[in-house]
């Protein structure tokens, strides 16, 4: 009886474990979807006036957090 019990709560943590993770997933790809890319590089271009790729890319990072450091490096060479 009790592994029963332990099957069907662990069952139940595993449907919720997917369904927030599925969640998650479609809140980053909107968050995705409403910075676009041309905010991005518009922002790094003020950041440039410096000339500072280290500095612009963390304030880049700063201003959206969604951006990876990859993407954010990707941006200031296409800049």
């Amino acid at each position: 009886m009790l592994t029963i019990i332990v099957w069907a709560v662990g069952a139940g943590l595993l449907i919720i474990n997917i369904m927030l993770r599925t969640r998650i997933l479609r809140l980053e790809a909107r968050l995705k979807r409403l910075s676009s890319p041309q905010e991005h590089l518009a922002y790094l271009r003020k950041q440039a006036a410096q000339n500072n790729k280290i500095a612009a890319i963390k304030a880049l990072r700063k201003q959206y957090p969604e951006v990876s450091l990859l993407e954010a490096n990707k941006l200031w060479q296409q800049r």
